[in-house]
């Protein structure tokens, strides 16, 4: 019985060998092409985007207000009440704070009276000095006598236009007790307590900052501003980086979408940081972007031009240099040394090396191996990736 069982297993290994032997003659099958050698790694291979293209470049830089102002009272006073809601958006004109008006509204009253005494004052010496004109002719009247009469309606007429100067400056100083918003803006909170004590000039209420259109400040470097101010000469502004068309957005976004344009650089180059400051004026109407908040900005560079595009997966670094893989017939893969330039669209944009023609691998770099065919499988860029083909 023991030698039949040990005949059995030998006769069970002698089978699972030859089924093995079999599968793994499939699988050689299977994987060597008939007549020729085994086939190679299998690659997305196509060509490049070919289109017309803009170049830009994107600056880091911080957002402000295009005005800001500290409220502050022109009037000493008690502050009667503050009437607005703090940090709300207000309109040019509308009224912020209040300072108690009464000794102000009285010194008007009183300012007033004055005014009335005066010109009474001054009808009377008019009288009396044509009088006195009329007497002069018939030689009833001495000269010292008129040159007085003379005098003091001069004299009246003066203390009348200092009344009604006076009179004026009354009349503003209530009218300032009533502190208005100078422009459309956001509000801080009020700063100081109703029934506190103000003084002219000395103390800040609030301060108010203007919302739309908002600024945009960012700094270049000197050679990257030179390079700048040669590429928008080139392409027709002038040699002039003033104008220019930009795109601005929020740090957080992924792409600056907000057109605006540059509108101010400085008149130097800051000696301390060798950079220049330069100016973006942004529209605003939704109020979203706060000053102080840092954002991007992305600046076209020369003119619109024709430029091939590839995938970032599809370049390969060779020490220093940066390759792309030519796909010749049968799979054969050549090195292709490239320059290569900003994202645009989310391909890679390729300066130098690439003519648009040739067929690339565009995915499946990994798979790639020295002297090794591959299996190209053709496919057919979008003009802009992520698109549907």
């Amino acid at each position: 019985m023991r030698v039949a069982a040990v005949r059995l297993s030998a006769a069970g290994v002698l089978l699972a060998a030859s089924v093995g032997l079999f599968v793994s003659g499939r699988n050689v099958e299977a994987q060597t092409a008939p007549g020729g050698p085994p086939a190679g790694p299998t690659v997305t291979v196509a060509k490049p985007v070919v289109r017309e293209v803009q170049e830009t470049q994107v600056f880091t830089g911080r957002f402000d207000a295009t005005q800001s102002v500290t409220i502050k009272s022109r009037v000493p006073g008690y502050l009667q009440s503050a009437d607005f809601v703090d940090g709300a958006f207000v309109k040019k004109g509308d009224l912020l704070f209040t300072i108690d008006p009464r000794p102000y509204r009285a010194a008007v009253d009183q300012a007033k009276a004055a005014v009335t005494v005066s010109d009474t004052t001054l009808q009377f010496a008019q009288n009396d000095y044509e009088r006195a004109l009329q007497l002069q002719k018939t030689g009833n009247i001495t000269d010292q006598t008129f040159d007085q009469r003379r005098q003091a309606l001069l004299q009246a007429q003066a203390r009348a236009l200092g009344d009604k100067a006076a009179l004026t400056a009354a009349a503003l100083n209530l009218e300032f007790t009533e502190i208005r918003a100078p422009f459309d803006g956001r509000m801080s909170r009020a700063l100081v307590s109703e029934g506190t004590l103000v003084g002219a000039s000395d103390t800040a209420l609030a301060t108010i900052v203007a919302a739309d259109p908002i600024d945009f400040y960012f700094e270049l470097d000197e050679a990257t501003f030179l390079t700048l101010e040669r590429a928008l000469g080139s392409g027709g502004a002038k040699g002039s980086i003033v104008g220019a068309k930009v795109l601005v957005g929020a740090s957080d976004e992924p792409e600056p979408k907000r057109a605006a344009a540059i509108d101010f650089v400085d008149n130097r180059v800051d000696q301390a940081s060798g950079t220049m400051r330069l100016r973006a004026r942004v529209a605003n109407g939704d109020l979203f972007l706060t000053p102080g908040l840092f954002g991007r900005i992305r600046i076209p560079v020369g003119g619109p031009k024709t430029g091939v595009l590839v995938p970032d997966e599809a370049i390969a670094s060779d020490q220093t240099r940066r390759i792309v893989y030519l796909v010749g017939e049968g799979g054969a893969l050549t090195p292709k040394p490239v320059v290569v330039g900003p994202k645009i669209d989310g391909y890679r944009l390729v300066r130098s090396g690439l003519t648009g023609e040739e067929t690339i691998v565009v995915n499946g770099l990994v798979r790639i191996r020295p002297g090794v065919k591959v299996t190209p499988q053709p496919t057919t860029l979008p003009a802009v990736a992520g698109q549907s083909k």
